[in-house]
């Protein structure tokens, strides 16, 4: 049966490329990961903020290895990418566009920063540098961003990286402890880019669904054209997302 629209973007743009390697403010550069890398990941996954945030943990650096290895098979399939952040020659954080969808134009993007780089706007940088990249390079329409209402740090990166708030979808992922509810951030092709400087103030985070007492948010990581007002929830239809790696 056709489609009575044409893709966004022509399928095979991402797997008859190389992975690029992309540059930021600050002298960020943001590159694909190698297996010399596993150290580091397996570090940055027993910070108790990424493993609250992005759901995982790793037991080994051979799991730390194997991670590393599927992204260029992800690259390849045209399902995600992902980018090592670095500075000064060494690993600052991550940065990934996941669930691409050539033929929407959409994707989402993600990052964490180890603890170490954390406060020198290394997460603003790097979502920056790859939505540039993802909005006019690759022809993406769309990217969103989600995080954690008990999140603020997320929502603070994703205002300074141009990505307006939409709105709260509520009770939308599972995190160690227990349902949070999501803020839906996104930017289009032709917003006006954004980069560090002073976020505005976001809405105050809602309390996590099974906790009346909530979570202090954190400066972890993530899973805006600021809005003007409190986010309110949409009537969208929402597609689950399974967990962030």
């Amino acid at each position: 049966m056709p489609y009575l629209v044409t893709p966004v973007v022509p399928a095979g743009r991402m797997r008859d490329r190389e992975q690029p390697v992309l540059r930021g403010p600050g002298g960020l550069v943001l590159r694909p990961w190698e297996a010399g890398d596993a150290p580091v990941v397996f570090e940055a996954y027993q910070d108790p903020a990424i493993q609250q945030w992005n759901l995982r943990t790793f037991a080994s650096l051979a799991e730390a290895g194997a991670w590393i290895a599927q992204w260029e098979g992800q690259w390849l399939a045209e399902r995600d990418g992902c980018w090592a952040v670095t500075g000064g020659g060494a690993v600052l954080g991550r940065a990934a566009l996941r669930g691409v969808r050539l033929m929407d134009g959409v994707a989402e993007c993600t990052y964490w920063v180890l603890p170490a780089a954390r406060g020198r706007g290394v997460a603003t940088g790097a979502t920056v540098a790859m939505a540039r990249w993802a909005l006019h390079d690759l022809g993406l329409h769309r990217l969103e961003l989600r995080h954690a209402t008990a999140n603020p740090a997320s929502c603070r990166v994703a205002a300074r990286a141009g990505f307006g708030l939409e709105g709260t979808l509520r009770g939308a992922m599972q995190h160690p402890d227990g349902w949070h509810d999501m803020h839906l951030h996104a930017r289009l092709q032709g917003d006006p880019e954004a980069g560090p400087g002073p976020a505005p103030a976001e809405p105050r985070p809602s309390r996590r669904r099974d906790d009346p007492r909530g979570r202090p948010g954190s400066p972890g990581a993530s899973s805006a054209r600021p809005a003007a007002s409190p986010a309110r929830a949409w009537p969208w239809r929402w597609r689950p997302r399974g967990p962030r790696s």
